[in-house]
């Protein structure tokens, strides 16, 4: 696995814990070299009576992005409810933070560090050092907690925030809407805290070498998304899909669930527009390739 796999899976997870004000301090203002918009991708899938777009997000931004065009805005406004991946209202992100802490706190006498070895402690406290935060600061979280952490900060420091992500945009569009959600707070932290310790580990560690490449390789990915590539997208988050058991419980599993999920609610009548991450909705084993093997068109609108 590569760094850039967690950003293929795009969980919202992360900007949900990013919006912690601990993790934002330091937060610096940055243009991101992001190409020229086209418009990032939408598809929709229709019957005589309901209609379903998927809509792939980023769920953290730099301020400056224009994406918002009139085929998202059509869409949204037809729609009768806006789903996402969890819930994202300031109740949700508490408790998405107060379940992280909980889930992630390790036992009484172990620390992160002495679950590593030497040259791991040395690489670890290194970076912290470079993001300037102190080397015990995550001593009492298990490694997944540490590895997003560290996965968001270098981004944090640099302009991106999940305050400009797509999803906090979309939810400001649709005022009084009814919102709904695929997944729990629960549910996305336990793909983490079931993950085998050594994944975590593992984990961990690539968000520690990554910590330099962080904002070039999602200003990689966000170009694309935004120029609505979404072969291209694809490519590049393939390229970092090499840990099966970890593209499995954030990508395949889940785009799993949201097919199905999307299958059932095609027998209710009414419009729905879906934003999930990105992710989910390119290249192969996405959530229209799932759909189109059960024989369901997903027609691309923008």
């Amino acid at each position: 696995m590569k760094y850039r796999q967690f950003w293929a899976a795009s969980v919202a997870t992360v900007a949900m814990f990013a919006a912690s004000p601990a993790l934002a301090e330091g937060h610096t203002e940055a243009k991101a070299e992001i190409a020229e918009a086209k418009g990032p991708a939408l598809w929709k899938v229709a019957d005589e009576d309901t209609t379903i777009y998927l809509f792939g997000t980023v769920h953290a931004l730099p301020k400056d992005v224009e994406w918002y065009g009139e085929d998202i805005s059509n869409a949204l406004a037809e729609a009768d409810t806006l789903v996402t991946e969890i819930r994202m209202d300031p109740q949700s992100e508490a408790k998405m933070q107060a379940v992280a802490m909980e889930k992630s706190a390790l036992p009484e006498g172990t620390t992160l560090r002495s679950l590593l070895d030497a040259d791991q402690t040395a690489a670890y406290e290194a970076a912290m050092a470079k993001l300037g935060v102190p080397a015990p600061a995550f001593d009492g979280f298990e490694p997944w907690m540490a590895g997003l952490t560290l996965t968001m900060l270098p981004l944090l420091k640099q302009g991106y925030s999940p305050d400009s992500g797509v999803e906090k945009v979309l939810m400001g569009k649709v005022a009084d809407k009814p919102m709904d959600a695929l997944e729990t707070p629960e549910f996305q932290i336990g793909i983490f805290d079931g993950l085998p310790q050594q994944k975590q580990i593992e984990f961990l560690m690539e968000a520690v070498e990554g910590i330099d490449d962080a904002k070039a390789m999602l200003d990689e990915m966000v170009a694309e998304w935004i120029k609505g590539d979404a072969d291209a997208l694809a490519q590049l988050m393939n390229e970092g899909l090499s840990d099966a058991e970890i593209a499995k419980a954030l990508l395949y599993d889940r785009n799993a669930n949201w097919t199905q999920w999307i299958v059932e609610r095609m027998e209710t009548p009414g419009t729905i527009f879906i934003a999930v991450g990105a992710g989910h909705l390119a290249g192969e084993k996405s959530v229209q390739d799932m759909l189109s093997k059960r024989d369901i068109e997903v027609e691309r609108v923008q």
